[in-house]
């Protein structure tokens, strides 16, 4: 069985084609190196309108079958930038714990890390995570938080994810 993970950048430019969408990319390179598991990524370049984010994020989690949706861009607190806020209205549950966590991680390379705005929330029986919109951040922020999305998505009653242990590892209690 293959694995749908959806990928979607909220970006004016990007998705107007002003400039090549690097950060989405930078999502599926990451994922590549990390998972041993068949699966496919469900890609969307979407501008930054929160009702677009909002339908790509249902569309992604209920018509798509994803058990992950990974966004990129749209954190930060410029006034177009209402990634989380799509987030928010289109989850059942938060999981404030993974933006504590990006965020501490970026801290450490960058004093404006305090401005991102990144979440996480449950719809259904997929996670939803928002990244920052820079790929070098994209990297730091994942590998703070994927060691606990394999188990994430077992609770939720998602397919389950196998790692590249040699690369990332993820985080199981002992019978999981």
């Amino acid at each position: 069985m293959t694995i749908k993970i959806g990928i979607i950048t909220a970006s004016d430019r990007a998705s107007a084609g002003v400039y090549e969408d690097i950060s989405g990319q930078a999502i599926i390179d990451t994922l590549n190196d990390y998972l041993t598991s068949s699966w496919e990524p469900l890609y969307r370049v979407i501008p930054d309108i929160q009702a677009d984010i909002e339908k790509a994020m249902i569309e992604l989690a209920d018509d798509g079958g994803c058990c992950l949706i990974v966004t990129t861009g749209g954190t930060g607190p410029a006034p177009r930038d209402v990634t989380p806020e799509a987030t928010e209205a289109v989850c059942e549950k938060m999981m404030p714990g993974f933006g504590e966590l990006m965020r501490q991680v970026s801290l450490q390379y960058v004093p404006t890390a305090i401005l991102s705005r990144q979440t996480a929330g449950i719809r259904g029986k997929a996670l939803i995570v928002n990244l920052p919109g820079k790929p070098k951040s994209i990297r730091e922020c994942l590998d703070a938080v994927f060691p606990a999305i394999p188990y994430c998505i077992d609770l939720i009653e998602g397919p389950y994810l196998e790692c590249n242990e040699s690369v990332i590892k993820a985080f199981r209690p002992k019978g999981a």
